[in-house]
């Protein structure tokens, strides 16, 4: 039975053997200082008997890629990787093999780490036509797709590789650097930039031809746009909260103000179906946020709060567990069936609140806007909400439970807010 590898190293190479010859050595005593298990990977387009020879003389396995282009080789080298992390970096020596020890000490802050040439701390020394089109192209993206990263472009990467197999990279050439981080952002996972030196290669040329590099970024660039702002990326609620649109600002500013207002000073919340929301981390101690959505709870790691993994359809708590319960933008996308109102009002205590958020379809506003942004917007919330409530519905419900409403905010006409209180 073989121990398991700690991490695998993927390096694509095309006709690089004088500069493995100097990598590879470099590359092991690098791997020997972190004293694991390890294994290194030369994924090559076709046979190369030079780069065999050398590969073999420093220990390191030689792959022939499946797919062409240098998406297809490294997807050739993620599909045979038995690492638990994996790293990705160039023949060229332009990647320093040293910066290993780096990304290593730095693995279990992020699920994907970048060797950043553009962040504070890094530079990338290269011809100036070359770094000044790396920098457009990094900064069209960064800005097209909602990205908080410099440096999308960058190929000297680590990886969880279990995280980085789930999001199966399709991209066959330079193109599936983006599309890694764009999906590992819309699964919730971390991303985060390492400060790195960028120096040009030792020998040959290279192989990234910078023509056919940024028609592959921009030839992507619409698919990523629509996956990086579908309502199912994991960070999309908390982005919406910065929007660049000014009415989806507005919208989610208020929505956040009259929340916050409502849940403040009655003690701890269970905010149901959470997702990504900023209300998370104004949530007062003791609370808990619940979605159905795992890709939603790992964005919402970075608000510190007790989160849980849960349907409104059962939730995972006994009767009369909280002094208040949020439940915002949730009920008109599930069944409207009486489960969903009775978990609400079973998890909360005796003489507590329920902060409850809803469109309001007798309101011809919401029908206008609703219309409006099903044509804007195909496949957005709109076609979601599968549930179709009115002021007047839910207040003859919960009179009918005992309950009284404390409170009716409305936002734009159009999104109805109520507080109301469960009796003793």
């Amino acid at each position: 039975m073989h121990a398991p590898v700690d991490l695998s190293v993927v390096i694509p190479a095309f006709d690089e053997a004088p500069n493995l010859a100097v990598l590879l050595p470099q590359l092991r005593e690098v791997l020997d200082r972190l004293q694991i298990r390890y294994e290194v990977l030369i994924v090559t387009p076709g046979p190369d008997r030079e780069s065999i020879a050398v590969s073999t003389q420093f220990g390191a396995r030689v792959l022939e890629q499946v797919e062409p282009g240098y998406g297809g080789a490294l997807r050739t080298g993620f599909a045979t990787a038995q690492g638990a992390y994996l790293a990705t970096m160039d023949a060229d020596l332009s990647h320093r093999p040293i910066f290993l020890l780096d990304l290593w000490s730095h693995r279990h802050d992020a699920e994907v780490l970048i060797a950043s040439r553009y962040v504070a701390g890094g530079s990338a020394r290269m011809p100036w036509g070359r770094y000044l089109l790396s920098r457009i192209l990094n900064s069209l993206f960064s800005r097209c797709l909602a990205l908080p990263i410099r440096d999308l472009s960058s190929g000297f990467r680590l990886y969880n590789t279990r995280v980085l197999r789930s999001l199966a990279p399709q991209g066959r050439d330079f193109d599936i650097l983006p599309e890694i981080l764009v999906k590992a952002y819309s699964e919730g996972f971390r991303v985060r930039e390492i400060p790195f030196h960028y120096a040009p290669r030792r020998h040959g040329q290279s192989h990234a031809r910078i023509i056919r590099f940024g028609l592959a970024y921009l030839k992507t660039l619409g698919a990523l746009w629509r996956l990086r702002n579908s309502i199912l990326s994991g960070d999309y609620d908390d982005r919406a909260y910065d929007s660049r649109i000014p009415f989806q600002r507005y919208w989610q500013r208020k929505r956040f103000r009259y929340v916050k207002e409502l849940i403040e000073g009655q003690g701890a919340v269970l905010d149901v179906g959470c997702g990504s929301s900023r209300i998370i981390g104004a949530l007062p101690p003791g609370s808990v946020a619940l979605d159905i959505q795992m890709r939603k709870l790992r964005h919402a790691r970075k608000f510190s709060k007790p989160l849980v993994q849960g349907s409104i359809l059962g939730l995972p708590f006994a009767d009369g567990t909280f002094p208040c319960v949020l439940c915002s933008e949730v009920i008109e996308h599930v069944p409207k069936v009486p489960v969903v109102i009775d978990e609400l009002c079973r998890v909360l205590a005796p003489g507590g609140r329920l902060v409850l958020g809803t469109p309001d379809y007798s309101r011809w506003e919401w029908r206008f806007i609703e219309s409006l942004y099903r044509r804007l917007v195909p496949g957005g919330y709109a076609d979601e909400h599968i549930a179709h409530y009115t002021r007047r519905e839910l207040t003859e419900l919960f009179e009918r439970r005992g309950f009284t409403i404390e409170a009716v905010r409305y936002i734009g006409r159009s999104e109805l807010i109520l507080a109301l209180r469960k009796p003793r």
